[in-house]
C-alpha cells in the first residue's frame, strides 16, 4: 500500500490557527482595557486635580499663617498661593507626561506584535 499523500495545506492551517488565536487574545485584552479605561480615566482626573489643589491650599495656609505673624508690605498668602499653584501644575504636568509616555510605549509594543 502507498502512504497517504502529504497535505500542503497542513502548515497553512496551523498558521491560520495561530493568527486567529492572536487576534482573539488582542480583542479580549482590548475589551478589558476599555472597560477599565473609563474608571482609570476618572481616577486620573481626580489624582491630577488633587495634585494641583493640595499644594495650592498648603501654600495659601502657610501664607495666611505668615501674614498673621509676620505681616509685611507684600501678601505672603498671595505669593505662596501662586507658588503652590505653580508647583501643583508642574507636578500634574510631569505625571501626565509620564503616563502619556507609558501609553505610547504600550501602543508601540502592540504594533510590534
Amino acid at each position: 500500500m502507498s502512504d497517504p499523500p502529504e497535505r500542503d495545506g497542513e502548515n497553512d492551517d496551523s498558521e491560520f490557527s495561530r493568527e486567529v488565536g492572536a487576534k482573539a487574545a488582542r480583542k479580549l485584552k482590548a475589551q478589558r482595557h476599555s472597560a477599565a479605561g473609563v474608571w482609570s480615566g476618572l481616577g486620573m482626573m481626580g489624582l491630577i486635580g488633587w495634585s494641583v489643589v493640595v499644594p495650592t491650599l498648603l501654600g495659601a495656609a502657610l501664607g495666611g499663617w505668615l501674614d498673621k505673624y509676620y505681616s509685611g508690605r507684600h501678601s505672603w498668602t498671595l505669593a505662596l498661593l501662586i507658588a503652590g499653584l505653580a508647583m501643583g501644575c508642574l507636578n500634574a504636568w510631569q505625571w501626565v507626561a509620564k503616563e502619556d509616555q507609558a501609553m505610547r510605549e504600550d501602543d508601540e509594543d502592540k504594533t510590534d506584535d
